[in-house]
């Protein structure tokens, strides 16, 4: 039992530790931070584990008493960590996957020790000061109007399903806030092309709009929205009964990279009384690169737009976001009265709540890790890393396409690239399906076995039908170099699993 001192403090409790306790323990845990930041490109990319072997070194009764923290760290250094694929890795390009940085790291150690709750000013006033400052920060570098708002959420699924909420609010009132779907006469319909990601299929089943009513827009020979597919399709579905009343354009598709016509898209929104929502989870922060920044015409002008500040400003997860252009319009689909959240204060930024602009009522204080990462490297040398991943990019489409052995399988727009290996005669004369089968086969046989080597990573996709090696650059450590090592890593994996094969 925990004895208590005369100033009524716990003494020796491990949810109370004293000063020294606490300097011992962040000492600890820092110097591991500066280790593994100092050897990460060192490091395999992804452990060579077994969910059985993980559980034997992890599994145990729920202890009764506590253990020292020495020891706690000592099974994250030797299991957790080994046992983890390392994202940070300059060669890790699966999936879009930031890095995390050292000052965002311990801007969350801050927020978690402050432990604001920020619902609403009140809660935590300086905290949501802060936040309306990172959301300006974001929205000067998105080109957005002044009288845009937002917050930050979870993560890019969230911003959508939110930001589709809003949306359908705007379009049916609270007829279906009170009595759900069945108190609107007529199918809605949401637009996105067929390259959009699927959390927009999944917000709108949440919703009850139902995803076989997100109709899927084709797309061109560099994978943006068909525009004129879309009015076609919306004049259709008016004459078939339906009630379009949503677009969702993509800022960097997940799959290549694609950024949508947005100008041409809000001119279709305006005409046709659509509420414009812009999916920039992934490339949106590109517009801060010169090269990428005419790609972004048109995006000031959504209704919404989502983000992921862990993805390209280099944050650790989680942290998404969602700017709205007149927060006004969505804040009914959100607001709601309860005798325990009351305002009280009368001064209108003192009244404001986060809970009136999206679902969530806790939330972290995320906002920090923004703030503190671009505060502290300047919004100049997050342009010049973000720049240096487009050219990254490009650099290995010029390598691709310069190879005999490689093919590239999509355009790169932004910091995407899909190709596969070709073995040596396969890129001579006509294919036959037989042969691109095989192709496939053998491509996806190079990707585990790249995988589990642990120098390179990319993860898949399929481009018109056929099996990719996809990368992602959203790394400020990768180099041009890295791209050359990725491909000879890849050549390696391909002579192995070709042997495999035989």
């Amino acid at each position: 039992m925990t004895s208590i001192s005369p100033d009524g403090r716990g003494v020796d409790s491990a949810l109370d530790p004293s000063a020294e306790q606490i300097r011992d323990m962040g000492g600890r845990a820092v110097e591991w931070i500066a280790a593994h930041h100092d050897s990460i490109r060192d490091l395999p990319i992804s452990p060579r584990t077994s969910a059985a072997v993980l559980k034997e070194l992890l599994t145990e009764p729920l202890p009764a008493e506590g253990r020292d923290f020495a020891d706690l760290l000592r099974v994250f250094r030797e299991v957790v960590v080994p046992g983890s694929r390392h994202n940070g890795h300059p060669r890790f390009f699966g999936y879009v996957s930031a890095p995390g940085s050292a000052v965002a790291a311990v801007a969350d150690l801050l927020a978690s020790t402050l432990n604001a709750n920020v619902v609403a000013w009140r809660s935590a006033p300086a905290p949501t000061e802060l936040e309306h400052v990172a959301i300006d920060w974001i929205k000067e570098a998105l080109g957005c109007d002044p009288g845009a708002g937002g917050l930050f959420m979870s993560g890019g699924s969230m911003a959508n399903f939110t930001a589709l909420a809003a949306a359908r609010h705007r379009h049916c009132g609270d007829a279906v806030a009170t009595h759900g779907m069945a108190a609107h006469p007529a199918p809605l319909r949401v637009y996105a092309s067929t390259e959009t990601h699927h959390s927009i299929h999944k917000a709108a089943a949440l919703l009850g709009i139902g995803r076989t009513n997100v109709r899927e827009i084709p797309v061109d020979a560099h994978f943006r929205m068909d525009v004129d597919a879309l009015v076609s399709a919306i004049a259709e579905d008016r004459a078939a009964g339906a009630e379009p009343f949503c677009v969702v354009a993509n800022a960097g598709t997940v799959v290549t990279g694609a950024v949508d016509p947005l100008a041409d898209i809000a001119v279709v929104a305006r005409e046709h009384g659509l509420w414009m929502h812009v999916d920039a989870c992934y490339g949106g922060f590109a517009r801060l690169a010169p090269s990428a920044r005419p790609l972004f015409d048109g995006l000031s002008e959504a209704d919404s737009i989502s983000l992921d500040p862990h993805k390209w400003l280099y944050l650790p997860a989680d942290c998404g976001c969602l700017i709205y252009r007149d927060p006004e319009a969505a804040r009914p689909a959100f607001s709601m009265d309860a005798h325990y959240t009351r305002v009280m204060e009368t001064e209108p930024a003192e009244a404001f709540a986060f809970w009136d602009y999206g679902p969530d009522l806790s939330r972290r204080f995320r906002a920090l890790k923004v703030w503190m990462t671009l505060a502290h490297a300047g919004s100049q040398t997050v342009s010049d890393a973000i720049e240096s991943n487009l050219d990254c990019a490009r650099h290995l489409a010029e390598l691709v396409t310069d190879s005999v052995d490689f093919e590239l399988l999509a355009p790169v727009e932004l910091s995407i690239f899909c190709f596969r290996y070709l073995p040596p005669g396969a890129r001579a004369g006509s294919r036959s399906q037989a042969d691109e089968e095989h192709l496939d086969r053998l491509n996806e046989r190079i990707m585990v076995t790249l995988q589990q080597a642990g120098s390179s990573y990319v993860s898949n996709a399929t481009i018109n039908g056929r099996f990719a090696l996809r990368g992602c650059v959203v790394n400020y450590r990768t180099t041009r170099r890295d791209m050359q090592i990725l491909l000879d890593d890849v050549r390696r994996a391909a002579a192995q699993a070709i042997e495999e094969m035989r």
